[in-house]
């Protein structure tokens, strides 16, 4: 087998025993690293800091990821214009943190019926979250209530960003 010390100084191949003598000889462990590799590779390295460190890499790998999470917007079919505006700047926030948003037209009791206003409100909500989002999924009804999903745009996201303007006092 390959031999590699823990600060990557080469030993040459030798046999196992050779090498469990050589580890032991610096009080640490010996680690198979690449096993269908031809010799196989070993590491001389302290086997319980080894793994100190890779728990380490691993939670600054799980700090730096991004959960996207589905915010929801509910709406009714009759909706005033300030409730509209208020929900989509709200849904505009989620879009800019890198939210998936849910819109979804409530219909209640015999609401059922003004399906076709409903479908309005959601084109006008698609129309104003254009310049920052996508539409996923076009609305479909399930149930009593008519979804449809944004996610954000990569590109446009980006640009709005650029321009937004910076308030410093």
């Amino acid at each position: 087998m390959r031999l590699i010390t823990d600060d990557g100084e080469q030993l040459g191949i030798m046999s196992i025993s050779d090498a469990l003598r050589v580890a032991q000889g610096r009080t640490s462990d010996l680690i198979e690293i690449v096993p269908n590799a031809t010799p196989p590779v070993c590491k001389i390295m302290d086997f319980g800091k080894y793994r100190y460190e890779q728990a380490k890499r691993e939670k600054i790998q799980k700090k730096h990821q991004h959960v996207t999470l589905v915010k929801e917007v509910r709406f009714h079919p009759n909706t005033d214009t300030h409730d509209f505006d208020f929900k989509t700047r709200h849904a505009r926030e989620f879009i800019l943190e890198g939210n998936k948003v849910k819109a979804t037209v409530v219909f209640k009791g015999r609401e059922i019926t003004y399906q076709d206003q409903g479908k309005e409100l959601l084109e006008r909500f698609t129309e104003v979250m254009s310049d920052i989002a996508k539409m996923e999924q076009e609305p479909k009804m399930e149930g009593r209530q008519m979804v449809s999903y944004f996610v954000p745009e990569k590109g446009k996201k980006k640009s709005l960003e650029a321009t937004k303007p910076t308030t410093e006092e």
